[in-house]
């Protein structure tokens, strides 16, 4: 994101977010997701033994699926940081268009396990997981988004280069092509007055008057 110059003439400002930084960040978030992901799952078969993604004789990891899930955990992890640094890039308050994709994503994964037709208690438990998964992602992102952003400013105009006006309005003393000057601007020559001596003028000598001839 890019802010225009300052009337001031310092230069315009630009945000960016640091890509390093930003992606390392982003990794870590992933990471973070599929532990939520296996620590839920072994939570809640082991200490709560409700057998979510596998029957109950497959113990506390599961099947393939706990894998399956924590890959998809990070995966959900990643696509949000890509979607975090294109809104970044471009679009006006990014982290509140974030969070408004994200919750919604977050609630769509809450609301989808009880439309399966697994037990009350399993449905539960799922979108439990997917809620922390939803939270913990949100809030991780936009903690890195806020520590990786770069401020940048382009430098100033050189040593007796016009600062950028603002839009509309004209240097002193300037008008735009076309338009007559303003009343008050016009130079006028002094005006002899009938009876009068001649008013001086530069570059004449005035005339003395007939008495002191």
């Amino acid at each position: 994101m890019s802010y225009p110059a300052s009337p001031n003439g310092a230069g315009a400002i630009r945000v960016r977010p640091d890509a390093a930084q930003f992606w390392a960040g982003a990794a870590a978030t992933a990471v973070v997701a599929a532990l939520i992901a296996l620590v839920g799952i072994l939570v809640s078969r082991w200490a709560l033994g409700i057998p979510i993604l596998a029957p109950t004789g497959d113990g506390a990891w599961g099947n393939a699926h706990t894998g399956e899930y924590a890959l998809l955990a990070a995966l959900a992890a990643l696509i949000a940081a890509g979607l975090l640094y294109l809104l970044e890039l471009g679009a006006p308050a990014p982290r509140v268009f974030f969070g408004w994709i994200v919750g919604l994503a977050t609630l769509a994964a809450v609301v989808y396990p009880f439309s399966t037709s697994a037990p009350l208690e399993q449905k539960t438990a799922t979108a439990i997981v997917n809620l922390i998964l939803g939270i913990a992602i949100a809030s991780l992102l936009s903690a890195v988004s806020a520590r990786a952003i770069r401020i940048s400013r382009s430098a100033p105009p050189a040593y007796g280069q016009p600062r950028p006006q603002a839009y509309g309005q004209q240097p002193y003393g300037q008008q735009p092509y076309g338009q007559p000057r303003p009343q008050g601007y016009e130079r006028t020559e002094p005006v002899d007055r009938p009876g009068q001596p001649p008013l001086d003028r530069p570059g004449s000598s005035p005339t003395p008057p007939n008495d002191w001839r």
